[in-house]
């Protein structure tokens, strides 16, 4: 395995703690976006349904924990690992998908 690998695998399993172990601890209080809009006073405003609840994984999550499981702690640290793996998926196949093997093919 070469350089890059190694790096590249030791960020993700960095990246994966801490979405597995410090997730849990997070913040209850509302993030930006619901802050500003209860500050502001215009909450009532939003969609009683939003488009977000529509799409395909709102049926297994909730907010920022799975819909199944109903210790908190574990269920946002599952939801952390599983966004952590889906954008790393991504971006590794982007990568894949993107950049040329410098190697000469024989």
């Amino acid at each position: 395995m070469n350089k890059n690998r190694i790096v590249v695998f030791a960020g993700l399993a960095l990246a994966l703690s801490i979405a597995a172990f410090l997730s849990p601890f997070a913040n209850k209080d509302p993030d930006g976006l619901d802050r500003v809009s209860k500050d502001l006073k215009f909450e009532e405003k939003a969609a009683a349904e939003p488009p977000a609840k529509q799409l395909p994984f709102s049926q297994i999550f909730s907010e920022y924990s799975f819909k199944a499981i109903t210790n908190e702690k574990v269920s946002t640290a599952l939801a952390g690992v599983t966004g952590t793996l889906v954008v790393f998926g991504l971006a590794w196949g982007i990568g894949k998908l993107t950049v040329r093997n410098s190697a000469p093919k024989e």
